[in-house]
């Protein structure tokens, strides 16, 4: 074997699956058919539990310095303010969710980052390697690139985008529908004659259909740009074509567009992956589901599938678990991302604001082969549910959880031996009266009264043998 997983693709899902396994001792090869890293700001929407999780990876601080909060909207019409839009439902931090808002980061930015912290934890990224064949048998996967030498792996992972080579070699289908017949324009641009405190808003005509929205990128000079065409319309990509649609649907002149930076556009549908393993070889992010930009579901749902699926290779490769413990990545990760099309086709179609279930806490495996709920009277968490925040005993518990490891949280019940690290006191109001054993990516796995059960629960994981 030249690695023991395979990464394809160099966006936020392969650069955070990268970086996990980086950090758990797994050797990992992450190759990318570019010639460098995503320069668009596509995915600029971060929610809180994507929050959580690079609070976990260790990028959080940097993530924060490089963002800021989504500016308030604001409504022109004939070059006159019209009022205000809020984009998103108002949450305050709370201690049991610290990152409850929204943050916004411009895709490249992010990516920047997480790349960042993978060539810490002594990774790389391999660019001009643009897989174009596969071969799997029963030990490993053997991936042909256009060009240099093809890598023999234990396992893949496809993490190449929507229009995803390894998922076509496989033979994997997508299921879905157009989300909006029209076509968009997304592009990012040096722009003079707007503020940067407002998210400026250009609804259309009472004859049309289209709108122009220009939003501030925190952290940069420069503004993306939206646009929405008519069902038949070409879309100009050009930097001319983009100052055209810009002074057309604003007060602004051709001019005032100083610089396009990138742009491209795209028709929103929704499409899902028919299943996300395929042998040695698994789907992730926009691999395995393609969406609606609206709501900010889709990086953060990706993000959310590497850390998934990262300490259960970990698992299997370092710890002696069973491979059938890789099984429960599509168990647990295609429903969620069911739902999440249906929500960002919801918010596309100005069905469901962006609220509480755009945030994306309440997100949670309770049906999951992986959980066990053992007390017969639960109380405000549940095995299956998101680890909450909070202070127990003077010890923070998003502290205690940071890290590849599990971690057993007793709350007013004795103490029982375990090979985790355990926090432990009298009282949390978010947790209740229990035992909560917190998996590695953040949920709790097992929940009891006493310690009956445990150390079989956690011999599925290779953490305790007899």
């Amino acid at each position: 074997m030249d690695t023991d997983v395979l990464i394809v693709g160099a966006g936020p899902t392969g650069l955070a699956l990268g970086v996990d396994l980086a950090r758990r001792g797994v050797e990992t090869t992450v190759v990318e058919r570019g010639a460098e890293l995503f320069p668009g700001s596509r995915g600029k929407g971060l929610q809180p539990r994507t929050m959580e999780v690079f609070d976990d990876l260790g990028v959080l601080d940097a993530i924060r310095a490089a963002g800021g909060h989504h500016p308030v909207g604001m409504i022109w019409q004939n070059g006159e303010r019209k009022g205000e839009h809020r984009m998103f439902d108002p949450a305050e931090a709370t201690e049991d969710s610290p990152y409850n808002e929204p943050w916004m980061v411009p895709q490249w930015r992010t990516q920047e980052i997480l790349r960042a912290r993978l060539e810490e934890l002594g990774g790389a990224v391999a660019f001009g390697r643009e897989a174009v064949r596969l071969q799997q048998d029963g030990a490993g996967v053997t991936v042909g690139f256009a060009a240099g030498k093809p890598v023999r792996a234990r396992y893949v992972v496809a993490a190449d985008g929507g229009r995803s080579a390894v998922r076509r070699a496989l033979g994997i289908g997508m299921t879905g529908e157009p989300v909006d017949p029209q076509p968009m324009l997304v592009a990012d641009v040096r722009i003079t004659g707007l503020d940067r405190d407002n998210w400026h808003i250009f609804p259309p005509g009472p004859d049309s259909e289209v709108f122009l929205a220009v939003c501030p990128l925190p952290g940069t000079e420069d503004f993306q740009v939206v646009a929405r065409f008519p069902a038949d319309a070409p879309v100009d990509v050009s930097p001319e074509g983009v100052r055209k649609t810009v002074a057309a649907r604003s007060h602004l002149a051709p001019e005032d567009v100083k610089e396009v930076r990138w742009a491209s556009d795209f028709r929103p549908r929704t499409a899902l992956a028919d299943r996300f393993r395929d042998g040695r070889v698994f789907l992730a992010g926009d691999a395995a589901h393609l969406h609606s930009p609206a709501g900010g579901q889709g990086l953060n749902t990706s993000v959310q599938d590497a850390y998934n699926l990262g300490w259960k290779l970990a698992a299997v490769l370092r710890d002696g678990a069973d491979e059938a413990l890789l099984d429960t990545y599509e168990e647990e990760r295609r429903p969620v991302a069911a739902d999440m099309l249906r929500l960002s086709t919801s918010v596309h179609r100005g069905e469901t604001r962006r609220g509480a279930a755009t945030r994306q806490l309440g997100l949670g495996y309770r049906t999951s082969s992986l959980t066990r709920e053992t007390r017969p009277a639960t109380g405000p968490l549940r095995a299956g549910d998101r680890a909450p925040d909070g202070t127990l005993d003077g010890v923070r518990l998003f502290d205690a959880f940071r890290g590849p490891h599990w971690t057993l949280v007793a709350v007013g019940v004795a103490v029982p031996e375990a090979p985790v690290p355990v926090v432990c006191g009298q009282a949390q109001e978010s947790y209740g009266r229990g035992l909560f054993l917190v998996r590695p990516d953040g949920y709790v796995g097992w929940a009891g009264n006493t310690g009956d059960g445990l150390r079989d629960y956690l011999g599925r994981f290779g953490l305790w043998v007899y």
